[in-house]
């Protein structure tokens, strides 16, 4: 029995956490083909160019925070806007300040306002559910924004249902020309009910699209520095479960009258519910249902939940911007109506300290699928040995493998190496020097437990290239691979855990003896956490592994290169 050196495993860590860039830093929709913002107006179905930078212009770093120059306006077309506002989306000019490590607020929670509350990653302003009007019961009409005049603030109206025919496409619209966004920024056109069609006339894409199978993207960041994801993520928050829908714990109330709030309170009284006024056209209109353990796709009373995302693979508190089934967007729809963090962010005008500008790595991406036999459970998954050895809280991650690059001709010496968290249902990322490209390589994958195994031919790669061993077994150099049990698909042969020479952890290139010997003392032990000869990656060294290593014994499966 071997354990992995904790010394090791602590530089490992180390080079991936450095590797990895702050996600507050990195993922920003940097313009680097200066273009510009479009809009549509009434009445003419072709986009007017403007002459505004459109995303973000630059984004420069310090060691505590992140500063953020753009013009708030979007690459895809904006307006028009068909409720008779007059304004067009028009350049901010802005600078934005966030924080490069968010702090939950433990004291006193920040309520959401009228005007900028996050940011989006293009630059587009995120607003909450308000628009600036309330009922004013002197009058019994609705006050304030546009409208004019001052509501009682105690009946406050929700911008999504009382705009919506002010809505563009994208589901935005300006406010004295901050373009914004209250709502999930894809398009009504996308939306499984649409229930909006200006997209019929006025085309546009919005930011992005819903997708049911995949984890929705990280879309924006809050001004408690706080991530912003679109409508879909993991069930469970360690990052299991399959891919589901995000849901709002707020409910509209079983009301006729407005007289009280949620909680009972006596306030002042609001227009009956009608046709005029339906529920839901209110903020007050929704209580809050706590959410628990048991409904963890469920959110909060913000709208998030700390939770594994695919840019925060050890964690993040994450807010979602929720939609009800129909994929239209369901209140509070974004962050609110209270901050989780400490709201930290906030418009500047000039930087008053050192920073770095930031600039994407150009570098050569190789994108992997390949799955281990012995981890392999079904469906195109395996087992997350991290998580069930203890390693990671992240039930997503199965192991570290190393990838390397060698000659496409002999004497095929290594070229470059690099290491990357295989995940369970079978993908890696990998970088490479930028002067890869272009070039081609035989790609060599090794793990702790499974056959060395190399590409069957030299792979030539581009500045992004995806290469699949587990589609067909000629993927593999020798066709050194296994059908799984499932017949899905191919897999690294398990079993390769030592050496004659030198013991566990060396690797020979040959599943024989010695490293039957080895497992069968792991498994007199009892050995558990994050073993050698864990070859099913459950965390324990037990009878499940002799299966895998006993079959591939008698066949002496050897490792096959050039």
């Amino acid at each position: 029995m071997k354990k992995i050196n904790l010394i090791i495993l602590f530089l490992f860590s180390s080079v991936m956490t450095i590797a990895q860039t702050n996600p507050v830093i990195t993922t920003w929709l940097i313009n680097t083909t200066n273009i510009m913002g479009r809009h549509y107006v009434s009445g003419n179905y072709t986009p007017i160019n403007d002459n505004v930078l459109a995303n973000i212009q630059m984004v420069r770093y310090s060691t505590n925070w992140v500063y953020i120059n753009t013009n708030g306006i979007p690459s895809y077309v904006t307006g028009p806007y068909l409720d008779g506002n007059p304004s067009l989306a028009s350049s901010q000019n802005a600078i934005f300040k966030f924080p490069l490590n968010p702090l939950q607020n433990t004291g006193t929670l920040t309520n959401t306002s009228g005007g900028n509350i996050g940011i989006f990653i293009n630059g587009v302003a995120l607003f909450d559910y308000r628009d600036g009007v309330s009922w004013q019961f002197s009058s019994s009409s609705l006050k304030g924004g546009p409208l004019g005049g001052t509501g009682d603030g105690v009946w406050n109206r929700d911008a999504i249902v009382a705009e919506r025919n002010g809505f563009d496409c994208s589901k935005g619209h300006p406010a004295m020309g901050n373009y914004h966004h209250h709502q999930n920024p894809s398009a009504f056109k996308l939306d499984l009910s649409v229930i909006s069609t200006i997209c019929n006339l006025y085309n546009a894409d919005g930011l992005y699209a819903i997708d049911s199978t995949k984890h929705s993207p990280l879309i924006g960041f809050a001004y408690d520095g706080f991530p912003i994801y679109g409508a879909y993520g993991y069930r469970n928050v360690n990052g299991s479960g399959g891919i589901t829908r995000m849901k709002s714990s707020y409910a509209k109330r079983s009301i006729t009258i407005r007289t009280h709030y949620a909680d009972g309170t006596n306030v002042t009284d609001g227009p009956t519910v009608s046709a005029t006024y339906p529920l839901g056209y209110f903020r007050e209109d929704y209580q809050y249902n706590a959410t628990s353990s048991s409904t963890p796709d469920y959110l909060d009373s913000h709208n998030g939940r700390f939770c594994i995302t695919p840019e925060y693979p050890n964690g993040t508190y994450a807010y979602f911007a929720t939609v009800d089934a129909n994929w239209n967007s369901a209140y509070p729809y974004a962050v609110g109506p209270t901050f989780y963090g400490i709201k930290s962010a906030l418009k500047v005008t000039t930087i008053g300290e050192t920073v770095t500008t930031y600039t994407t790595p150009i570098v050569t991406a190789l994108n992997l699928k390949l799955f281990i036999e012995g981890m392999y459970i079904s469906g195109g998954e395996m087992n997350p040995a991290l998580y069930n050895s203890g390693i990671s809280i992240n039930a997503r991650l199965v192991d570290t493998i190393s990838v390397e690059l060698h000659q496409a001709t002999s004497p095929f010496s290594l070229v470059e190496s690099a290491k990357a968290i295989l995940k369970i249902d079978g993908t890696a990322a990998l970088s490479y020097s930028s002067t890869r490209t272009g070039n081609s390589y035989y790609i060599v994958v090794k793990h702790r437990n499974a056959m060395e195994t190399w590409s069957a031919n030299p792979v030539l790669m581009s500045a992004n290239t995806a290469f699949d061993f587990s589609i067909n077994q000629s993927k593999a150099f020798g066709n050194n691979m296994k059908q799984t049990a499932d017949a899905s698909c191919w897999a690294f042969i398990s079993g390769d855990i030592s050496s004659v020479a030198f013991g566990i952890g060396s690797q020979d290139g040959i599943v024989e003896s010695q490293d039957y010997s080895d497992l069968e003392n792991a498994v007199q032990l009892v050995s558990a956490g994050y073993e050698f000869e864990d070859i099913t990656g459950d965390g324990l060294v037990e009878s499940d592994d002799y299966s895998v290593m006993e079959n591939n014994l008698y066949f002496v499966f050897t490792s096959m290169h050039p």
